[in-house]
């Protein structure tokens, strides 16, 4: 089994992966070894992990199949503003600390603390 890099050569118009999607890259091109019928370690090698992970992707997989490898978006806590009010603050940065009675166009925690005791 040969070694397939899975990032694009330097100078290539494609730009680099990032690391989520390199990381998925990986394990896709695992999902293949393992249906060319490829070993733990050989497969290891091919993606440039450590074989738990391709033994742990493996059983993964056997469960699963391909999808369960994909990327998923991540979770988490769920935003307080919605779309309207980050476009709203956004705004309001953009017009600049001096537009809502700032002395310096700056934003900091000292000039907000000062005028919001007052």
């Amino acid at each position: 089994m040969a070694y397939r890099p899975l990032s694009s050569a330097s100078g290539s118009s494609v730009p680099p992966l990032s690391r989520p999607q390199l990381a998925e890259a990986r394990r896709v091109r695992a999902v293949e070894l393992f249906e060319e019928g490829g070993s733990n370690p050989e497969i290891a090698r091919a993606v440039g992990v450590c074989a738990e992970s391709v033994r742990r992707w493996r059983r993964v997989w056997e469960k699963g199949g391909a999808p369960a490898l994909r990327r998923r978006p991540a979770t988490g806590r769920p935003p307080k503003l919605n779309d309207a009010q980050v476009e709203t603050v956004r705004a309001a940065l953009e017009r600049g600390a001096q537009a809502h009675g700032f002395e310096a166009d700056l934003w900091t925690w000292n000039e907000w603390a000062r005028s919001s005791s007052g």
